[in-house]
């Protein structure tokens, strides 16, 4: 079957598939391994210590993949200068970015003479209507199931997608609470053009940075065990949920500043368990996604499995 969209014309990729940013995750031999399952990997940019750093990254993806891949920005995480590693994307002409919180105005103006498709991350019809009028190439669309930082609004997936549909003109691509080709269908039926996955990424035999103990975690775990942190500081992320974050959530509600919770919340915390294992002693983002990971499989497994899940429904429906 074909699986053409906007979204595959743009990216010049063969599933309209996209794995998502993943701090500290993303990095060169997963977003290898989805770009060369025929979807569009991605490295973080702003996990990386240095501009140099990600052009090492860039380089070595080179090495595993050639097909497209991706550079994604987590601007909103960040106060420090980051027009270094735009430079960088831009000098290695790297197929796409991405752009995750923050105002995305001035990565989309360096980016915009240069021909490389932009995709900027949001969570309501406004936002997605200022990001094309910005000069966005697509939008990516994350509902409340989504793991990471999502946000304020409470809407999910299923009700945020066709409004965003019927507001812009540029593709939308899904994300949040889809692990699998029933969610990937789901989503073209809602308007969309493509999907993004990332808590489902995680736990794959490429994430080679991830903890044995954060991808057991995701298998064990149902949709019922996470948490949302960081809602009483305006920036609500989604998270596994364990007696760590049960301690985080009850310093929220006692002193919800972020001085009280900076170091709860911190990239230190976080590696602490996706990188050494050591779960009491930290966090690991995750989407309501988690109750449908059953296993570990290699990348290429899942999206051979989501393609066969997807050509089935498609068969059902007649196209």
């Amino acid at each position: 079957m074909k699986w053409n969209t906007r979204l595959t014309e743009l990216l010049h990729i063969k599933y309209p598939i996209i794995q998502g940013g993943l701090a500290y995750l993303a990095y060169a031999d997963l977003a290898a391994a989805v770009s060369n399952a025929g979807g569009l990997g991605q490295i973080t940019a702003m996990s990386l210590p240095s501009a140099d750093a990600l052009r090492e990254e860039i380089i070595r993806a080179r090495t595993l993949t050639d097909n497209p891949f991706g550079v994604n920005f987590a601007i909103g995480m960040h106060g420090a200068d980051f027009s270094d590693r735009v430079q960088v994307a831009i000098d290695e002409r790297v197929s796409a970015v991405t752009i995750t919180g923050g105002n995305p105005a001035p990565i989309l103006e360096q980016f915009q003479p240069t021909g490389i498709p932009t995709l900027v991350l949001v969570s309501s019809r406004r936002q997605a209507q200022k990001a094309e009028q910005l000069g966005a190439s697509a939008v990516i669309v994350v509902g409340q199931e989504g793991g990471g930082h999502l946000g304020r609004e409470d809407v999910g997936t299923m009700v945020l997608v066709p409004q965003v549909v019927d507001a812009v003109h540029i593709p939308v691509v899904a994300s949040g609470g889809i692990g699998d080709g029933r969610g990937w269908m789901a989503a073209h039926a809602l308007g969309a053009e493509g999907i993004e996955m990332g808590t489902r990424f995680i736990a794959t035999q490429e994430c080679v940075d991830a903890s044995a103990s954060y991808k057991q975690a995701l298998v064990e775990s149902s949709e019922s065990d996470t948490a949302v942190i960081k809602r009483s500081i305006g920036s609500p992320g989604r998270v596994l949920r364990n007696d760590y974050i049960d301690y985080l959530l009850a310093i929220e509600r006692k002193t919800p500043t972020y001085e009280a919770l900076k170091k709860y919340i911190s990239g230190e915390a976080n590696k602490r368990w996706i990188y050494d294992g050591v779960q009491e002693e930290g966090f690991g983002w995750a989407g309501q996604v988690t109750g449908m990971i059953h296993d570990i499989p290699t990348v290429s497994e899942l999206i051979d499995r989501m393609v066969k899940e997807s050509e089935n429904i498609r068969g059902k429906w007649g196209i």
